[in-house]
């Protein structure tokens, strides 16, 4: 496998190893939502690489190497010696419930893909309107036996306003992309990871609908989570990045056997919360947070999985997707998580990837795909 990087920024334009051109099968491109536009990726990068599938997506922010990123664009281009990919894209259903709408489209994707010789599944999705866990959902109903699913939700800083997606094509809102890939000399890895902690009190789960919250404990759960967050409260649903729920289905659950859950919007009037992915009545959630080590070693296990699942081989370029939430508590001491990756991985591999709205992987290559939020979810290609 060969593999170029190029970088666009507001005050450079675009730099960086262009050189695959004719060879590329795939470019991957995350950028900033205005950075997408302005930078007129999609135009560009198909230009000088006119052989690739070009897919990209908007972010929380951008990962490239070491180095974290805001307001840019960072594309790498793949070329595959063995390997192929396919690339397909789908429309949410706006007039359908968020998990039917979203399970359909998993299962839409999942058709639209030949199932001949099929090895793994990215998905890059929506970020906003989008019910994750329905999407995985339907994803994994439909494709073969044994194919695993990683990927993640397209970001829009903290603004929870609106992401884009494409597959060749400019991104726009409400579309959610899947690239397949087949060939049986393609070695894939993969790992997840969050780092976070319980607090507080676990609350039954009494009333909600798909990836909707209205009621912790008979409470209306708008009122009960900005008593928790105090002053905070008031920048939702931003602040609620510091402070996710993790479901578990026994009161008294350790974090490690739940699925963490970010906000994504509020309701004033009904008093609800929405978030990434289901929220399903009968469960308990309790509060989580962290500190900047644990979610550095977060980022290091994660790391650690994907290399142990690869056979301790390093990989040849690996997806970094990881959490916007993180992203707000590292804060400066950010790209610190890129560099534990990055001292499991070796200086070979390339680093790629995006601050997202939420994760898609089996927390381990064994355990079943799942949404997640607040980790840090890698995937490595190589190939022999």
């Amino acid at each position: 496998m060969r593999i170029s990087q190029v970088l666009w920024t507001a005050d450079g334009g675009w730099s960086g190893d262009d050189a695959l051109s004719d060879e590329a099968q795939l470019v991957l491109a995350f950028g900033a939502r205005d950075a997408l536009a302005e930078s007129s990726a999609f135009d560009w990068l198909a230009a000088r690489n006119p052989r690739a599938r070009v897919v990209s997506c908007s972010t929380g922010g951008e990962i490239r190497g070491t180095r974290a990123l805001d307001g840019s664009v960072v594309a790498t281009a793949l070329a595959f010696e063995h390997a192929r990919v396919e690339v397909v894209s789908h429309p949410l259903d706006a007039a359908a419930d968020a998990a039917v709408g979203s399970a359909a489209a998993g299962r839409r994707l999942a058709a639209a893909l030949p199932a001949a010789g099929l090895r793994h599944v990215l998905v890059l999705s929506e970020g906003v309107q989008i019910n994750g866990s329905g999407l995985v959902r339907g994803l994994c109903e439909a494709l073969p036996a044994g194919v695993a699913v990683t990927g993640g939700l397209a970001g829009d800083g903290d603004r929870f306003v609106e992401t884009v997606v494409g597959a060749d094509a400019p991104p726009t809102p409400r579309t959610v992309v899947a690239v397949g890939f087949y060939g049986e000399r393609l070695r894939i890895g993969m790992g997840s990871l969050g780092g976070w902690e319980m607090f507080g009190p676990d609350r039954l789960i009494t009333r909600s609908r798909g990836n909707v919250l209205y009621e912790l404990d008979g409470q209306p759960a708008l009122d009960l989570y900005r008593r928790y967050l105090g002053p905070q409260a008031a920048a939702l649903p931003a602040s609620a990045l510091l402070f996710p729920l993790s479901l578990h289905a026994a009161n008294g659950t350790d974090a490690e056997d739940g699925v963490v859950r970010t906000i994504l919007g509020v309701d004033e009037r009904r008093g609800s919360l929405r978030f990434a992915g289901d929220v399903p009545e009968g469960m308990y959630a309790r509060l989580m947070k962290t500190n900047v080590d644990r979610l550095i070693d977060g980022a290091a296990g994660a790391a650690l999985a994907t290399y142990e699942s690869l056979g301790r081989r390093t990989p040849d370029f690996a997806l970094l997707i990881s959490c916007v939430g993180r992203k707000l508590v590292l804060r400066q001491r950010t790209e610190e998580e890129l560099e534990s990756v990055r001292e499991i991985f070796g200086p070979r591999a390339v680093l790629a990837g995006f601050y997202s709205y939420g994760e898609i992987s089996p927390m381990t290559p064994e355990a079943r795909c799942e949404l997640h939020n607040q980790t840090m979810t890698i995937t490595t290609l190589s190939e022999d």
